[in-house]
């Protein structure tokens, strides 16, 4: 009797190898499956859960290609709602079109750890601050590579400016005016509600009284790129103060005033920062602060759910 059963083991395992054989040497044809889909896309489509996703392994390119749709209206547009659908490859996390593949070392990934500890400057090595200011400067933010944009041109309707000015939303946050991409609107009001539940404790009332404007949609480019700046998408804002005492607020205003060699040296505390309070409620509805970046940016916020993990919709 086991040996009947090895028997038919080796049988249903050799036929499952010739199908497999007989599969890749079918270059054209890919396998669809959410099944076996690699945990790190199914955290990305976890992050944007209204897109409808289908995912196929392209045995010709070797990747996966995620085919999304999406509603292309919502209903506080108010126009007729339609339906927009995108193909893009995983690329190693950089989500690409088919033709961008052979091109993917030039873009960042852009699913990655999402460090949100103020990194003090007097910890920093010989090594890292000649990297940092080599990361800043001008040659390097144009030749370097960046965030691939293609996947955010989709969601947000972003091929041009007048496209996406029809999703973007005059509104007011925390009394001031601004305008933000349909998209993240009901994220931004949640973040102001719970800013607002806390304007009595001290340090949210001081930021409160200080604040000066918020600033998020702006059609743009990133300073020193070709790449266009997340404001353009309107999903990025920042909250600048009417005072800043003499604080740093911005990595290049500072290397302005300071140079080349010391504007990544400004010491924690002599940094416009927002409340902690305010950072983390920003965080838990799914923006990043640059405040964490080498390239230190405080008054900036950016929705970005799959760096934050947090659900992409309300």
């Amino acid at each position: 009797m086991k040996k009947f059963l090895s028997l038919i083991l080796i049988f249903l395992a050799s036929k499952c190898f010739s199908q497999l054989s007989s599969a890749s040497s079918l270059p054209q044809q890919a396998f669809s499956s959410h099944s076996f889909c690699p945990a790190e896309i199914k955290a990305f489509m976890r992050c944007y859960p209204d897109i409808d996703y289908t995912t196929t392994f392209d045995l010709e390119q070797n990747d996966w290609k995620i085919d999304m749709t999406a509603d292309l209206f919502f209903e506080r547009t108010k126009k007729p709602k339609g339906k927009k659908s995108a193909s893009l490859y995983w690329a190693g996390g950089r989500l690409l079109p088919k033709e961008e593949l052979a091109n993917k070392e030039n873009y960042w990934v852009l699913q990655y750890k999402y460090e949100n500890k103020l990194r003090d400057p007097k910890s920093y090595t010989k090594e890292e601050i000649e990297q940092i200011k080599q990361f800043g400067s001008a040659e390097n933010r144009r030749n370097a590579p960046g965030t691939p944009m293609f996947f955010f041109d989709w969601l947000y309707s972003a091929q041009s400016r007048v496209i996406i000015e029809d999703h973007i939303i005059k509104t007011t946050f925390l009394g001031r005016p601004t305008r933000i991409h349909e998209r993240v609107y009901d994220k931004l009001k949640i973040v102001e509600k719970k800013i607002l539940e806390k304007k009595n404790e001290p340090e949210v009332k001081a930021f409160l009284s200080n604040l000066k404007s918020a600033d998020a949609y702006h059609w743009r480019e990133i300073v020193q790129t070709s790449r266009k700046s997340f404001h353009a998408y309107g999903i990025a804002i920042d909250i600048l103060p009417k005072r800043l005492n003499r604080k740093a607020i911005y990595w290049s205003w500072e290397k302005d005033k300071l140079g080349e060699d010391r504007w990544m040296l400004v010491p924690l505390e002599k940094r416009w920062m927002p409340p902690k309070e305010v950072i983390k409620i920003f965080e838990n509805e799914g923006f990043i602060w640059g405040g964490y970046w080498a390239i230190y940016d405080n008054m900036h916020f950016e929705y970005h759910p799959e760096l934050t993990g947090q659900s992409g919709q309300s």
